[in-house]
């Protein structure tokens, strides 16, 4: 396990910023350190040699003392700086790789996420990558000071005392060897320990996901002892990770105590025959333990930041991975509002366009469909009609070719007006919910509301994931979402996801003539659905499972 991953660096102009940071509020601590050992050695001696000379205090006596105040004052404040900058800098990496993170998500589209757990993508994110804080506010700050501080003060005591340096520096590598020894035994369990975090969080968010569908069978209760379980195996975990800290702690505090102590005999042994001065020994025994502090303490503060390193790796190893799902092998698939602009298209035109998923395979198919025309794609659920519209969309690799009807210099995304068959709703009012926005337009949310059929008051307050509404009502909230986008941006293609799986036959009607009003208006509009009454309203029809070839088909 990397102490730093050069990744982070690479990623993060913030987390290069505080490594350098660091490393320069660690040389003024390590001066001020130095400074400040030889100030007592200075006093000492300026005592002693006082006392011999009848209790004259020297003028020198008082700088000297000014010295030490002005070192000790120095290191405070590197000592506060570097505790500030290490919270401003975890907070700006974890805002960093959030963003980064959602933003190649964003990028590579629902088929990459599908192949992830979403409980354990959001715990990642949120509680994971909060353990950053220990990792910037504690360990790379000792990390920058050891390597900043160790040779210097290694080199310090060397020029004080040239045997004493030579005993601290074949002394110091026995703290890391103990480190690298009690790394690789902790490194198995602080893995299991992220993993154990990782299942609790998912555990949690699919219980809280489900909890409707598990109140409607009476299962809730069940998911109370399952989530007791996954808790309970993660705080054995943590109290493993603990004791083992306390452990290696011990460990690494006895080898820099004999360390220290070897050089303290040593001094004096030599201070009683006389071949060394008070000066110099005051000096030395001031700074050897200073010398063996840093390694140490990043021993001590590794195992307090594994939860940021391992959260760390798993964003980066996202980060990493080059599997572009987005794919399809023409031109028009890149990503939705990030792509190229495309030339004028008068047509939806679906050229033997073939999906591979690992269930099914949905396939070839070919349309042309001109504005005024309703595309119906029919098939039980799980054949395949979703993929299908998010290969149109450009979110999931396909073979063939996709022509979006629009005009020239558009995007894509310019192109497309898009409702998936789960509303997606988000805390806020009706009105904010159906624009996507903190200030909608009234008259173009009171039209889109009037089109899906609902009466709801626009300022209805809605809570996450559509609370205070029914489904058949918070269906109706996300086609108004998609009629108030095509009214505002004028859209040439409408693709509906089950718009009305939710609704009864009145609602249902309702929505038919909305979806007829827009082809009317020049909309090219594709509708999956299963239900009878949409597949009867369609114009061209596509059977999507289909073991043959599917052609679009009058219906």
């Amino acid at each position: 396990m990397k102490p730093l991953d050069p990744r982070l660096l690479r990623l993060s102009r913030s987390a290069r910023g505080f490594i350098a940071a660091a490393a320069a509020t660690g040389l003024l601590r390590t001066v001020a350190t130095i400074a400040f050992a030889w100030g007592i050695a200075a006093a000492v001696t300026e005592v002693v040699d006082a006392v011999h000379r009848g209790g004259v205090v020297p003028g020198a006596f008082v700088p000297t003392l000014c010295l030490l105040g002005g070192a000790a004052l120095l290191r405070a404040v590197a000592a506060w700086a570097t505790d500030d900058l290490a919270g401003r800098a975890a907070a700006t990496v974890k805002r960093e790789l959030r963003r980064t993170v959602l933003e190649r998500a964003a990028e590579r589209g629902p088929g990459w996420l599908a192949e992830r757990s979403s409980a354990g993508f959001a715990t990642t994110l949120g509680p994971g990558l909060d353990a950053l804080d220990a990792y910037f506010g504690r360990y790379l700050p000792q990390l920058a000071l050891t390597a900043v501080a160790t040779p210097v003060l290694v080199v310090a005591i060397g020029l004080g005392d040239l045997t004493s340096g030579l005993i601290v520096l074949c002394a110091l590598p026995v703290i890391p060897v103990f480190m690298v020894l009690i790394g690789l035994a902790t490194q198995s369990l602080q893995r299991r320990q992220s993993d154990a975090l990782a299942r609790l969080g998912g555990a949690f968010t699919e219980a809280v996901e489900g909890l409707a569908t598990l109140k409607v069978f009476g299962r809730a209760r069940r998911q109370v002892g399952r989530i007791a379980t996954v808790t309970d195996e993660h705080r054995r975990g943590t109290l493993g990770v603990l004791r083992l800290s306390f452990v290696s702690g011990f460990a690494l505090e006895l080898a820099a105590s004999l360390s220290v102590a070897l050089v303290a005999v040593t001094i004096g042994i030599r201070l009683v025959d006389g071949s060394l001065g008070l000066g110099a020994a005051m000096f030395v025994l001031v700074l050897a333990p200073e010398a063996f502090a840093p390694i140490r303490q990043v021993g001590a503060d590794f195992h307090a930041a594994q939860d940021g390193v391992e959260a760390s790796t798993a964003v980066l190893d996202v980060l990493d991975d080059d599997h572009d799902v987005r794919g399809g092998h023409d031109d028009h698939s890149a990503p939705a509002g990030t792509g190229p602009v495309l030339p004028a298209a008068d047509a939806l035109v679906l050229d033997r366009v073939t999906v591979r998923r690992p269930d099914v395979v949905i396939g070839p198919v070919d349309l042309h469909a001109t504005p005024g025309t309703v595309v119906v794609l029919a098939g039980p659920s799980g054949s395949g009609k979703s993929s299908l519209i998010a290969a149109i969309r450009g979110v999931l690799p396909h073979d063939g070719e996709v022509v979006v009807p629009g005009a020239a210099g558009t995007t894509r995304d310019d192109r497309i007006t898009w409702a998936d068959q789960r509303p997606r709703l988000v805390r806020g009012t009706v009105a904010e919910n159906v624009a996507l926005s903190a200030t909608p337009v009234p008259e173009a949310v009171a039209r889109a509301l009037g089109a899906a059929g609902l009466g709801a008051d626009p300022g209805l307050q809605v809570g996450s994931g559509g609370a205070g509404l029914s489904g058949g009502q918070a269906q109706r909230v996300a086609l108004a979402r998609a009629l108030y986008r095509h009214d505002r941006s004028g859209t040439r293609l409408v693709l509906l996801d089950e718009p009305t799986s939710a609704l009864d036959a009145e609602a249902e009607a309702r929505v038919l003539q909305t979806i007829r009003l827009l082809a009317d208006n020049g909309a090219v509009v594709v509708v999956a659905s299963h239900r009878p009454a949409v597949i009867a309203a369609a114009d061209v029809r596509i059977d999507v499972g289909s073991p043959a070839p599917v052609q679009g088909a009058r219906a």
